[in-house]
């Protein structure tokens, strides 16, 4: 039987593409068969997750976990397949998934914001073009002082 006792990361490290979180000894260790085996970064030491997607990138790196003198090797696709390993991961990764939604909320697009302004320009020089076909003063002063404020 195959079970997660402590998943903490060493650090975790992010960039625009990856969320790598660094494991080392003391913050990663496993039942298996009713054995404490600790983490030992002699293959891979690291699970890199890609931002876009989400899912895990290196999943045929081999993590090595020892015991003694015993040594246990799996792969991160094996480990992926345990849901407590699955919870552990996640419970580190949610803080920076919330920190990127946030991140793109906030600003938005600058090409998107420039391109609503232009529309309102184009918009505001139609309504004053209508009040001066209209023959409407009020209209056209009123919307030639609003010109005026924005963009004089």
């Amino acid at each position: 039987m195959l079970n997660v006792k402590m998943l903490k990361p060493y650090y975790v490290k992010e960039d625009k593409s990856f969320i790598r979180v660094v494991l080392a000894y003391q913050y990663f260790s496993m039942f298996i068969d009713e054995e404490i085996y600790q983490f030992v970064p002699i293959e891979s030491r690291e699970i890199i997750i890609d931002r876009k997607n989400q899912r895990v990138h290196n999943v045929f790196d081999v993590f090595v976990f020892q015991r003694g003198k015993r040594m246990i090797y799996m792969t991160v696709s094996d480990l992926l397949k345990l849901p407590d390993f699955l919870t552990h991961l996640d419970t580190i990764l949610t803080p920076y998934y919330e920190s990127e939604e946030k991140a793109e909320g906030a600003h938005p697009d600058n090409e998107v914001t420039e391109m609503i302004a232009e529309m309102e320009k184009q918009n505001l020089r139609r309504l004053i073009d209508r009040a001066l076909d209209d023959a409407d003063s009020t209209a056209f002063v009123e919307l030639s002082g609003t010109w005026n404020e924005m963009y004089s």
